[in-house]
C-alpha cells in the first residue's frame, strides 16, 4: 500500500468545505470520494478496525494511524 501524506490543518479543513458543498448538491459519491483523501485520526481508524474489521479502512487515508501505529497496523 503506497504512504499517503499527511494534511495540515487547513488541508483538511478544505476538504471538509468541499465535501459539504458535495452533499448539499446531492452528489453523495463525490462526497463520500473525496472525504476518503482527508487522514483518518488514529484513535478512530483504531475503533473501525475494531469494530468493523480492516477491510473496511481500504481506500481511505490512513497517514497518521501508519505513523502512530505503524506501517502494518492494520495485520496486526
Amino acid at each position: 500500500m503506497p504512504q499517503a501524506q499527511t494534511m495540515t490543518l487547513d488541508e483538511k479543513l478544505a476538504i471538509g468545505c468541499k465535501v459539504a458543498e458535495l452533499r448539499k448538491a446531492g452528489d453523495k459519491e463525490g462526497a463520500i470520494r473525496l472525504m476518503k483523501t482527508a487522514p483518518i485520526p488514529p484513535y478512530i481508524a483504531k475503533v473501525i478496525k475494531e469494530k468493523a474489521g480492516a477491510e473496511y479502512l481500504a481506500g481511505w487515508n490512513l497517514s497518521e494511524a501508519e505513523a502512530k501505529f505503524g506501517q502494518n497496523w492494520l495485520t496486526i
